[in-house]
């Protein structure tokens, strides 16, 4: 077989585009698999889980209390999902192999707590000690000094050891153990039938770490998993988000108040989605709340505050179009480009395509200059030196009448191409509008609000 040495060609990649084959791909391609269908494919993230850890309180006269019970489900700091192994024995069977499963064995479970100052897992701990070990229940100081070598003495005080316990069958302290993984306010859960603690280790102490918190871990067999999901509001008896738990909204949300803002969080537009969604489910009292507070959101709202936000919206949208695309093609319809965000208003210009037809093109004639509104050419040549989004602005303008309108292309896609140009074309063009922003001023091709920078750039000029 004949080795191929020859280096990729990037023409046979390009080749892709014209035979309609799949090509390059941006972003939106890859991102489709997590956003569809109300983002049901995208991965669960691992600090969002619950533990419910079900014991026998009534095995004790001084057992815990409700709320305790719920305080020990909460401080589990990790902890593992089951793991399965298959014990699978190779058969032949008239000389075809075949693998037989003979029984499964299920892994350990690691159970990380944290090392709470009321010693609420140190409680649960001797709890499941003493009920299932009868040394320490047994023994107290006056029988540990009395009942060496007395194993044989007919008054020996203490008579049960180790395991020698009292427990009964079908009685015991750990029921169960429920782990729940939580994701778009649902869960999946695995329940460990008949758990038992196979080891518990608190932690080291170190004078030298003054850093670190102390854990308890302990590790637990079971019998067998059972799974099971649902919604959060499923989960009762879980103590999930009933005890110690913030259920004021927050403030960046509508009914915690709402934000001075258009799109952000508990803004106008999400204000108005939060009533509509309130009114829906019968939540009257919380579609007034958010209402009252949108309103009075909207109110506050200034209108230089308003534009300032729909600039930086549209500018971002170019801005990362730009930097996805690197050519426009599959943007033609993308409307917003630098010029609308930085508030530019430019005109068709002449000769869209070969500097011909003029048919559809006013051009200024006697342009008359106002300073008063206007800055005037130093002032402008003065911003355009120290301001670089300004000078980008300019730029992509002069980039449009001298390339995209030839191309054919719209402003938009122009400035798409802008954008993701190579930087020697950028600076071509920066330095450009340095050097010409005096005469642009001053022919009138170029005008910058005095008060709010705005750059207003007619492109139909022929010969910049």
């Amino acid at each position: 077989m004949a080795i191929n040495n020859s280096m990729p060609n990037i023409l046979n990649f390009l080749q892709g585009f014209q035979d309609n084959l799949p090509g390059m791909k941006d972003f939106r391609h890859a991102s489709r698999l997590y956003i569809d269908d109300n983002f049901k494919l995208m991965p669960k993230q691992k600090f969002l889980f619950h533990v419910l850890i079900e014991t026998d309180e009534s095995l004790f006269k001084n057992g815990f209390q409700s709320h305790e019970k719920t305080d020990l489900n909460m401080l589990v700091k990790a902890c593992d999902l089951p793991n399965y192994n298959m014990n699978m024995e190779e058969k032949f069977q008239y000389n075809k192999k075949m693998y037989c499963a003979t029984r499964i064995q299920y892994s350990p479970v690691n159970i990380t707590f944290h090392d709470d100052h009321a010693d609420t897992v140190n409680a649960f701990w001797k709890k499941y000690y003493e009920y299932n070990i009868a040394d320490s229940i047994n023994l107290n100081r006056i029988d540990m000094d009395n009942s060496k070598d007395d194993y044989y003495h007919a008054n020996r005080r203490t008579n049960k050891w180790g395991m020698d316990t009292p427990v009964k069958s079908g009685k015991p302290y750990l029921k169960k153990i429920i782990i729940f993984a939580l994701h778009k306010q649902r869960f999946t859960s695995m329940q460990l039938v008949n758990p038992k603690i196979t080891s518990f280790a608190h932690d080291s102490l170190d004078q030298a770490d003054g850093t670190g918190i102390m854990a308890n871990t302990m590790q637990v067999m079971y019998e067998t998993v059972l799974y099971d999901s649902g919604t959060i509001a499923e989960m009762n008896g879980s103590g999930f988000a009933t005890l110690h738990y913030d259920h004021e909204p927050s403030p960046l949300t509508v009914l915690g108040g709402g934000t001075n803002s258009i799109f952000g969080p508990g803004g106008i537009v999400d204000g108005i989605g939060s009533v509509m969604k309130n009114a829906r489910q019968g939540n009257i009292l919380g579609a007034i709340l958010g209402a009252s507070n949108t309103y009075n959101n909207a109110k506050k709202m200034k209108k230089k505050d308003v534009k300032a936000e729909l600039k930086g919206l549209a500018k971002k949208g170019i801005l990362d179009v730009g930097k996805q695309a690197g050519t426009v093609g599959g943007v033609g319809n993308f409307a917003i480009g630098a010029a609308i965000a930085g508030g530019v208003a430019i005109a068709t210009a002449k000769g869209i395509t070969d500097n011909k037809n003029r048919a559809n093109s006013t051009a200024i004639t006697n342009p008359t200059i106002d300073t008063v509104t206007f800055l005037s050419a130093d002032e402008a040549y003065n911003l355009v030196t120290t301001d670089s989004n300004v000078k980008d602005e300019i730029a992509a303008g002069m980039y449009y009448k001298d390339i995209g309108s030839r191309k054919g292309l719209t402003i938009a896609q122009s400035d798409v191409e802008y954008t993701a140009s190579a930087s020697t074309t950028k600076t071509v063009y920066r330095n450009k509008a340095i050097t010409n922003i005096r005469k642009l001023v001053t022919e009138g091709y170029i005008k910058i609000n005095r008060t709010s920078q705005d750059v207003s750039i007619a492109t139909e000029k022929a010969g910049l």
